[in-house]
């Protein structure tokens, strides 16, 4: 059972939340603020190699939450799938990377670091978080101008181990290593540059740099949990909802629940190509098995009150592919009770182009179906109100636990 992240608001409410969120703030400027941040010329300087503190603070946090965040992920403590990554706009992401970086060696601040400055009182900080704000605004009104390029080369949750095709502890290990040496280079340029005698710097810093080096193989041999061992740690506690029949909901409510307002239903037909092209309901996704687990990041993403409905033939398929998505911590993941045979038994019977099989083997259509009309058949989209089904209600909608947005600070 993981412990983080842990959900704040459900835990200590609104409010409480809202204190913690403060604290971690005022923290996160102290720190910045103790480190020399709010100063401009201080932060301008590393783009003259005479002070290289920016990217030896900033880029040193990153890596030790890193090493930090993928080693709790291995011990099963941190579940990765609940942390925000922010999705990946390749080419509007590199020119916001640029305009952000001209912007802090002409003004000397980035965002966050401007804010600390005005904190503190400083008349530069105070112009550069003018200009910020106004920079949103001007966003703000233009984005319509150019926003189909602005929501271009879409990569989703792309992170380097799915670039590099390595493992995640490998990647961790060779950031590390990479870190360490701009560490080291930066300190030769600012020897250089700087002028700065590095025979007083503490020396407690190689410890550290061992330390992080030390945890980052240990990330290596404790490697990733795999969704078989997911499930493996969550089956105790998931597999009596099969069992009792708890999540397999009656067509009867998938209707309504399809008609609900208040929900967000999106179906996952897990079939094959060939069986979903005869027939399926209407809006069904195509899911096949293997792409489960890419857009597991992707369904984590729907609001809270979306509900994930597994459909197959009859259930076995639907039932693995639950298994996949709890595992995932997909929240509100449902099976259709029956299948799609047992859809087309209560809503197929009276289009006669559609007949039943006298036989079929397990988790096949057991229905004979003409042409492949895919959701063009009145089975597809039957009126709820030429139906009175009876069922017992089993949708009941789960805490939010899905990553939230983030940022920059």
């Amino acid at each position: 059972m993981t412990i983080f992240p842990i959900p704040l608001e459900a835990e200590l409410g609104k409010i409480g939340a809202y204190l913690i969120y403060l604290l971690i703030g005022f923290g996160f400027g102290y720190a910045l603020e103790i480190s020399g941040f709010g100063s401009s010329p201080k932060l301008a300087a590393q783009f003259y190699l005479r002070e290289l503190t920016v990217l030896k603070v900033m880029f040193g946090a990153i890596v030790v939450a890193m090493v930090l965040i993928f080693a709790a992920s291995g011990l099963g403590l941190l579940d990765y799938n609940l942390v925000w990554v922010n999705p990946t706009y390749l080419w509007p992401g590199i020119v916001g990377g640029l305009i952000m970086g001209v912007g802090f060696i002409v003004g000397g601040f980035c965002p966050g670091t401007s804010l600390v400055a005005l904190a503190t009182f400083k008349k530069d900080g105070l112009f550069f978080s003018l200009g910020v704000l106004f920079g949103i605004f001007a966003f703000g009104e233009t984005v319509s101008t150019y926003e189909t390029w602005w929501n271009s080369s879409y990569l989703g949750r792309f992170t380097l181990p799915e670039w590099l095709g390595l493992p995640t502890g490998v990647v961790v290990l060779l950031l590390v290593l990479m870190a360490l040496f701009m560490f080291w280079g930066a300190e030769q340029l600012e020897r250089i540059f700087g002028k700065r005698d590095l025979s007083q710097e503490p020396k407690w810093r190689y410890a550290a740099a061992g330390a992080l080096a030390l945890g980052a193989v240990a990330v290596v041999f404790i490697g990733q949990p795999t969704n078989l061992q997911r499930w493996e740690k969550l089956k105790t506690e998931k597999e009596p909802l099969l069992e009792q029949r708890l999540v397999q909901i009656h067509p009867g409510e998938l209707l309504d629940s399809m008609e609900n307002p208040r929900l967000k239903v999106i179906l996952l037909d897990v079939r094959s190509e060939a069986d979903y092209n005869l027939f399926h309901l209407k809006n069904a996704r195509l899911t096949p098995m293997d792409s489960l687990l890419e857009q597991a990041s992707e369904l984590l993403k729907e609001p809270a009150n979306t509900v994930f409905v597994l459909m197959s033939n009859d259930e076995a398929a639907a039932t693995e592919a639950w298994k996949v998505l709890v595992a995932e911590s997909v929240p509100n993941v449902y099976i259709l009770e029956g299948g799609v045979n047992r859809w087309l038994e209560y809503f197929g019977a009276e289009d006669e182009r559609i007949q039943p099989l006298v036989s079929a083997e397990q988790d096949n259509l057991r229905f004979a179906i003409p042409a492949a009309l895919g959701a063009r058949y009145p089975a597809a989209t039957p009126d709820p109100h030429l139906y009175e089904l009876e069922y017992t209600p089993k949708i009941k909608l789960e805490l939010k636990r899905g990553p939230s947005g983030g940022g920059c600070g």
